[in-house]
């Protein structure tokens, strides 16, 4: 039985967040899906540190084709979701039926990364409240006004949420993921 994933984003979300779960996830054997608000190639950034910057810079990165518009996902097609982060999160949680397909995955407690901004797409939801999340280090506030406890660390594992700082905790971010996904409580859930 064909096994899915979804990658949930949209424009400016950071490229190495999309494409390092894009690849990993199918090394693993997972048909990935990569869903936007629309469907047609995205534009990713790159957030970098340089010298004399107080903040990370932003360039462009690799174009991405969604394979989906959010409102053509059917979220029970999925055994589980990455949400990247960058600069997307803020657009993204606008659109309902990202608010739709998010909704499915904590109902269902089926497994949900993110990491990096991407907790901002999470925090209207109202989903965060009384969860542990790393996230990068600038959204602290917003979690923890938010009722969640911002952990600086790697990886943070709370129920059925994955999550990290940013693209240079990958290794231990995909592999906690994949844990999780092949863990007899969640591969039960198998469509």
């Amino acid at each position: 039985m064909e096994k899915k994933i979804l990658i949930i984003t949209g424009d400016m979300a950071e490229s190495q967040e999309v494409m390092y779960p894009l690849h990993r996830l199918r090394e693993e054997g997972y048909t990935v899906h990569v869903a936007a608000p629309t469907k047609k190639v995205i534009q990713t950034v790159v957030h970098d540190f340089e010298p004399g910057f107080d903040t990370f810079t932003e360039k462009f990165g690799y174009r991405v084709e969604a394979d989906l518009a959010f409102s053509d996902v059917i979220p029970s097609q999925y055994e589980g979701a990455v949400i990247p982060g960058g600069r997307a999160p803020e657009h993204i949680r606008n659109d309902d039926s990202f608010k739709g397909i998010v909704k499915h995955f904590v109902e269902s407690n089926l497994p949900l990364a993110f990491e990096c901004h991407a907790a901002q797409a999470l925090i209207p939801l109202g989903y965060l409240k009384g969860k542990r999340c790393a996230a990068f280090w600038s959204l602290a506030p917003d979690l923890r006004a938010a009722g969640a406890t911002f952990v600086d660390q790697e990886v943070v594992v709370d129920g059925n949420f994955v999550t990290s700082r940013a693209w240079i905790d990958h290794p231990g971010f995909m592999k906690e993921f994949i844990t999780l996904l092949k863990s007899e409580s969640y591969a039960s859930n198998t469509i």
